[in-house]
């Protein structure tokens, strides 16, 4: 049998969660895995915490459930699940049962094939056009362009990963949909199939124009971290040397002026080169300071090794 853990985080979705155990245990016998189910309650308000008590499990191996005092968002949920974990092979689903548990087996075939970060792409999906749809369609473009990622569909909460990659990314915040990006980024193999998405039917939905707002500020976050997290100077040394120039462009024309016989100290060009020369210089000094600081970071401590290493002695010494 093969092993295999979902972590499902949860906020006030006690309606659905009954069938999604037994589409779980369905998917479990069917496919022969020893399916260890773990269930993060995020602060919910409902009554999560006994339907989950409540359910009897017949072909699941195990149910684990986490609860969370007060809502701590699905980053922390999800990280805290995969802790409890006793799989190499994690998926993680959504408790609202707009995707499908049977799409697992779909998604952990891929990883059998070398991928170590599947993510499910919802091509068809049954949202409100306005409310989640199109700004999900957006920020799908957003998150293609400015990372140049692959994926049709980032937010997705339908994934399934190696153990091996969790343990190397810590994840924070709403970084969760950004992991596959993170792992690429790291040299991790990463797959996307389509699933099935349906509309919801049991409890409300948690998204909103807030998330959206910080979905894209998470996204500049994460295009700073993947490309200039262990060179901070190149970017605030481009960035405050292009200002500085500028600067010293607008301070040159205006001597040009001055030597020409033209006043110059009513300009407010005038004011606006010295501090665009001043504001540079500091940026460029941020990014030294920042540079100086990594370099101290790594004298003192080892980052996580970015490959396996695959010791095999075929002679012993007598």
């Amino acid at each position: 049998m093969r092993d295999l853990s979902v972590v499902i985080p949860a906020l006030n979705e006690a309606g659905s969660l009954p069938e999604l155990f037994s589409r779980l245990e369905v998917v479990a016998a069917a496919n022969q895995y020893r399916m260890q189910v773990i269930l993060v309650d995020d602060g919910s308000a409902d009554n999560t915490q006994e339907v989950v008590s409540a359910y009897k499990a017949v072909t699941l191996d195990s149910i684990v459930f986490i609860r969370f005092r007060r809502n701590l968002g699905k980053s922390e949920a999800l990280s805290e699940g995969i802790k409890q974990a006793d799989s190499e092979i994690i998926v993680t689903i959504d408790a609202d049962l707009q995707d499908q548990p049977e799409e697992i087996p779909n998604l952990v075939h891929l990883i059998d094939q070398g991928c170590d970060v599947v993510s499910g792409w919802k091509r068809s999906r049954q949202d409100p056009f306005f409310g989640k749809k199109l700004p999900s369609q957006v920020f799908n473009w957003l998150v293609r362009k400015v990372l140049c990622s692959p994926l049709k569909d980032i937010n997705c909460g339908l994934k399934a990963y190696r153990r091996e990659v969790w343990d190397e990314i810590h994840v924070y915040g709403d970084f969760h949909r950004f992991i596959p990006a993170l792992a690429a980024n790291r040299g991790f193999r990463i797959g996307e199939v389509e699933v099935e998405h349906q509309p919801r039917k049991y409890g409300v939905s948690k998204y909103g124009a807030s998330r959206f707002i910080k979905g894209v500020l998470d996204l500049l976050t994460v295009y700073f971290l993947n490309s200039y997290q262990q060179r901070p100077l190149h970017f605030y040394g481009v960035l405050g040397a292009t200002l500085s120039a500028m600067g010293f462009l607008s301070g040159a024309y205006l001597t040009v002026l001055w030597f020409m016989g033209q006043p110059i100290g009513t300009r407010p060009l005038l004011l606006l080169s010295v501090l665009l020369v001043v504001v540079g210089v500091q940026i460029v000094l941020f990014g030294l300071l920042s540079q100086l600081q990594l370099a101290l970071f790594h004298k003192r401590a080892r980052d996580k090794p970015h490959a396996k290493v695959i010791r095999r002695n075929f002679h012993e010494q007598p």
